[in-house]
């Protein structure tokens, strides 16, 4: 078994996307509240994209489960390969950065074209991560 250490990136991932649930409740259940919306009326994601003006923390949300469930599988790969290596600790963490920074502009002021660079950036991390990975296993 490798470096434990390799978890930490993936308890920080955890732990945005804890805030960025967090924060979506926050505003959903906020606008229910003082626009008075029957919640049985939001039951649906049709429905709540109708009624709920405010989509950035679902759709951040959302971005969570797509990309990350690729890093945490090369966590996992790293770990029971014995292949934490200061380069695979240097790309998880800067994936995460990267991954902090997207959930920020999306869930802000959501400029596409900073969001788009920085998913860019992390997407790219992830392949070299996983490219690291594949060059150093011993078939």
């Amino acid at each position: 078994m490798g470096d434990p250490e390799i978890l930490k990136p993936a308890f920080a991932m955890v732990a945005l996307t804890f805030a960025v649930w967090v924060r979506m409740y926050y505003v959903r259940l906020r606008q229910i509240r003082r626009e008075r919306i029957a919640p049985q009326s939001v039951a649906t994601s049709a429905q709540a994209a109708a009624l709920l003006t405010d989509s950035r923390g679902s759709d951040n949300l959302r971005n969570l489960f797509e990309l990350p469930v690729l890093f945490y599988a090369a966590l996992l790969v790293a770990l029971v390969t014995g292949l934490v290596t200061p380069v695979t600790l240097w790309l998880a963490w800067t994936f995460v950065v990267l991954r902090v920074l997207h959930s920020f502009v999306h869930c802000t002021y959501n400029r596409v074209l900073h969001r788009f660079a920085l998913y860019v950036a992390g997407a790219m991390v992830l392949w070299i991560l996983w490219a690291y990975l594949a060059w150093h296993q011993s078939w």
